[in-house]
């Protein structure tokens, strides 16, 4: 199984989910993506994370949109960190957004901004918590920011 697997609830939510697997995949970090509805697959859900969990994931990344339950039913399943990314299905992702960062006491999720940033900024977490105890990782986080850091201009082009 890979480090890090990518949820997410239909079809739809891979254009935005797909910037996590991609930030993933440009630092080099496994990951299986897949489409598990807390709502309309619930024993597909604990099938595969009890699964996942007992294969290697080591964090689980969960888009969801409206009522947006699968970051909450996962990390009611695991105690592996959880990362939720709300979808802008409906109210411009602040359903989502409300419903992920509401959780209740004793069932965390990290919850992250709307979209394909908070998607990628998932991924950055994620790879972040697998860093603490990879080195190599670690050392690909820092050139990543170098990276970005550089590629930022001073003065704005026409």
């Amino acid at each position: 199984m890979a480090d890090v697997s990518i949820l997410m609830g239909s079809q739809s939510d891979w254009k935005v989910m797909k910037r996590a697997a991609d930030m993933l995949d440009e630092l080099g970090i496994s990951n299986d993506s897949r489409i598990i509805s807390a709502h309309r697959k619930p024993a597909r859900l604990h099938e595969y994370v009890a699964e996942a969990e007992a294969t290697g994931t080591k964090v689980f990344i969960a888009g969801a949109g409206m009522a947006a339950h699968l970051p909450g039913v996962t990390a009611s399943l695991t105690l592996r960190p959880v990362l939720g990314v709300p979808l802008n299905a409906t109210l411009d992702g602040m359903d989502s957004l409300l419903a992920i960062v509401q959780m209740p006491p004793g069932i965390p999720v990290g919850t992250f901004g709307i979209g394909g940033a908070g998607a990628k900024n998932a991924a950055l977490q994620a790879a972040a918590i697998l860093a603490t105890s990879d080195d190599e990782l670690h050392q690909k986080l820092i050139n990543w920011r170098k990276t970005q850091a550089e590629s930022l201009e001073e003065i704005p082009k026409d």
